[in-house]
């Protein structure tokens, strides 16, 4: 059965807030001149890929809001801001009101000033039970107690931009990221809507996610290297700040509106396995398999790997039996687990829209010089979930 032309899944807006910028203009240029931007002193001795500044005022232009949002949350608002100004949206209260949104967020941010108190004065207290319940009671954010705070991104994009239609959080690192994309492709090829505005954001500059990976034995020490060349010297995740929303539209839906594509989602399929030896690339080869057929002259690769260490070799011995060309995405922005499966997904729809691959991020990947017209983007999570999805020019 041929498929509905009119249910394709278009991305007709990007929203890409990183390391290299705010918009997806100051992006490219990035990429098309790439230096890395790392801070290797803040954390010492881990590197991290810092935000740029953001001048919050053109998309949160309220400072209460601004004030009552954690940093991820700031810079996820920021994000999606931009791409429902990307895709021509922002205002429309009538189109808005029926978006549906998902949004891959993770817990939130801990109060660095209330754990110091807590663990300072835990041990000296006559009856620390009690003295513990009175400090959760009257120090933590009332969030905090409503096991909620993962939705309140969504929620704050819903006051601030008016997305008022369905919406959907999703939790779980990389894998929350890629299936948020996978689910709103499905909702429009079923027809259950025509935009969804799909995402997510991450704050890497907190030392309690750097000491969370650091104790699994996850991350690179410095000097920064990228992803593949780290896998010989010191392999391990740099993490990344990253904003990352994405308007995924129906081919109807664009058309109605008249507006132009960066791409389209030609295929997409997640998966998760133990991640026992060679677990992950079966999972990796069957939905290769899966995707619609691409031709290897025009495609290249938008890699997420975290360079976490077993799964980022196991994922380059994979890519390198494709033969295609191939950019680390976390190379450029940095890891950024919940949006990165989304921000590659945004760097594989600017290069298919312009036609041209970026430059290699590091001599270990080959140029391009044919025209690309398509782009495989896969992501195997640091621990668990691989993912895999086909860009190609709308």
């Amino acid at each position: 059965m041929p498929r509905d032309l009119d249910r394709d899944a278009l991305i007709t807006g990007i929203g890409l807030v990183s390391c290299l910028g705010s918009g997806i203009e100051a992006t490219w240029d990035a990429l098309r001149s790439f230096s890395p931007v790392v801070d290797a002193e803040t954390f010492a001795p881990f590197p991290v890929h810092p935000l740029a500044p953001l001048d919050l005022d053109k998309q949160i232009p309220k400072r209460g809001d601004q004030r009552q949002m954690e940093a991820w949350q700031r810079m996820g608002v920021f994000a999606a801001g931009l791409a429902l100004d990307s895709a021509g949206l922002k205002g429309n209260a009538d189109l808005l009101s029926r978006m549906d949104m998902i949004v891959a967020a993770g817990g939130g941010e801990r109060d660095y000033t209330v754990d110091a108190a807590i663990l300072s004065g835990y041990g000296k207290q006559a009856d620390p039970g009690a003295w513990l319940n009175e400090r959760l009671l009257g120090d933590l954010r009332p969030t905090l107690f409503l096991a909620q705070l993962s939705n309140l991104l969504a929620g704050n994009i819903s006051i601030v931009h008016g997305v008022t239609g369905s919406s959907r959080t999703f939790m779980g690192e990389e894998a929350c990221g890629a299936d948020a994309v996978r689910i709103a492709c499905a909702r429009i090829a079923a027809d259950q809507g025509d935009m969804v505005l799909v995402g997510g954001s991450y704050n890497a500059q907190r030392p309690d996610v750097l000491l969370h990976y650091e104790m699994g034995g996850l991350l690179r020490h410095a000097p920064f290297a990228p992803v593949w060349a780290r896998q010989a010297d010191g392999p391990g995740m740099v993490l990344g700040s990253v904003g990352c929303f994405l308007v995924i539209e129906s081919r109807a839906s664009a058309r109605r509106r008249g507006v132009e594509a960066f791409g389209h989602i030609a295929g997409i399929r997640t998966d998760r396995c133990r991640r026992e030896p060679g677990q992950a690339t079966a999972n990796a080869r069957v939905q290769l398999a899966a995707m619609p057929a691409h031709d290897p002259a025009a495609t290249a690769v938008i890699s997420g790997a975290s360079g976490a260490p077993a799964p980022t070799r196991e994922e380059a011995v994979l890519l390198a039996e494709l033969g295609l060309p191939v950019r680390a995405s976390a190379t450029a922005l940095g890891h950024s687990l919940e949006p990165a499966f989304p921000a590659s997904l945004a760097l594989a729809a600017l290069a298919v829209k312009h036609g041209t691959l970026f430059p290699p991020l590091e001599p270990a990947e080959a140029a391009m010089a044919s025209p690309l017209r398509q782009a495989l983007v896969t992501g195997w999570g640091h621990w668990r979930g691989e993912a895999m999805a086909l860009v190609e020019a709308a």
